[in-house]
């Protein structure tokens, strides 16, 4: 039997439909190359600063986020400057004057070592102080003159964010 005209075009599109289609995988990996660069951007939102579990520290409602700096931590027993122990509390306590010479001359020796912020080194050093929630204001005091003495203008203390209440 003979085919009419419109049954071969209805029979040749449904061949050519019945196929599958095809992904365009260049515009597929242009769309993941962007939100793997869109992630990687955005990732660095996190806590940049170094934590010791035996560092508690303060709550806050500050939205400032931490830079990278010099990292003085005090405990309840020592003070350590990126991990390392510098001095016992009780040495920097008994130390006569408003700052402690041990705390200072680790500091100086870290200076050296440490990126200013803008302009000239000495002027804009930064240093954060991670001080325990229960450490006494005296040693808190000292240790911020220590670091004023060694040449870090800026000092910034390290905090736990807390959530606002709505």
């Amino acid at each position: 039997m003979k085919m009419s005209r419109r049954a071969k075009r209805m029979e040749r599109q449904h061949v050519r439909h019945g196929r599958g289609m095809a992904l365009n995988l260049v515009s597929l990996m242009d769309i993941f190359t962007i939100l793997v660069f869109f992630l990687l951007v955005n990732a660095s939102d996190g806590e940049i600063l170094p934590t010791h579990k035996s560092v508690e520290l303060p709550e806050s409602i500050s939205e400032q986020q931490p830079r990278v700096t010099v990292t003085v931590m005090v405990n309840e027993d020592n003070i350590l400057m990126h991990g390392q122990v510098i001095a016992s509390v009780a040495n920097v306590m008994k130390e006569q004057g408003n700052y402690s010479k041990v705390l200072q001359a680790a500091l100086i020796k870290q200076a050296g070592n440490t990126l200013s912020v803008g302009g000239d080194p000495a002027e804009r050093r930064e240093a954060t102080i991670m001080g325990d929630k229960d450490i006494p204001f005296r040693l808190l005091k000292k240790v911020m003159a220590s670091c004023t003495q060694a040449g870090f203008n800026r000092i910034s203390l390290a905090v736990l964010q807390k959530p606002l209440e709505s």
